[in-house]
């Protein structure tokens, strides 16, 4: 059967956890990396399917099997507001608080997945809707990725969203050319001194 785009359902969460620690490792699996393979999902991926089903979109197998999804915020000051009143309470109970400085490679996932007023950044107050987009590597280069963003940018612009950013490893050059053919463009944020990469657009539809 045809691969298709298809809205979220809440049903499909365990496809959401699935696929995002499958492409944790800069797009390579990282199942076994972090004591619970569920930790990057609560951190990245299932928040968002929670808070803003309507932002989430899927890729399907055509037999109902998620295979990669968008997922973000129309309005990222208000969804750190829902992480830290309605979601940290629930996940936080799973996981310890994170060592400083820290000591396993648990620490420094936990560190954001316990201090969600990081994603305010005041260089991205302009962009504020963000996304996090994830594809099995088998779906990968067949357009699914483009696809998957055009209708995420469909519904942040019925929302009355004008733009929207995201963050990526600076390391991962494969989707850095993806954002840039997508029109992405890099929003510098001084001072930062992780491995990461902020990106910005229009939420205009995406030319041929």
């Amino acid at each position: 059967m045809p691969l298709k785009i298809r809205p979220y359902r809440p049903a499909d969460m365990p496809a959401v956890y699935d696929i995002c620690v499958r492409t944790a490792d800069g797009g390579a699996d990282a199942r076994g990396t972090y004591s619970s393979d569920l930790l990057m999902g609560d951190i990245f991926a299932a928040p968002y399917a929670t808070a803003e089903p309507r932002h989430t979109h899927l890729l399907d197998d055509g037999a109902g099997r998620p295979v990669g999804y968008i997922l973000g915020t129309a309005d990222t000051a208000a969804f750190v507001t829902w992480f830290r009143d309605t979601w940290l309470p629930v996940t936080a109970l799973r996981y310890p608080a994170p060592a400083d400085p820290p000591v396993t490679a648990d620490d420094p996932m936990l560190a954001l997945l316990h201090h969600p007023e990081r994603m305010l950044v005041p260089e991205l107050a302009d962009y504020p809707a963000h996304l996090h987009i994830d594809v099995l590597p088998e779906y990968q280069g067949q357009g699914w990725g483009r696809a998957l963003m055009a209708a995420f940018l469909d519904g942040l612009r019925a929302d009355g969203i004008d733009r929207v950013h995201l963050g990526m490893l600076s390391s991962n050059h494969q989707a850095r050319a993806f954002y840039d053919r997508l029109g992405f463009h890099e929003i510098p944020v001084p001072g930062e001194t992780a491995p990461v990469t902020f990106l910005g657009r229009a939420t205009t539809p995406l030319t041929a």
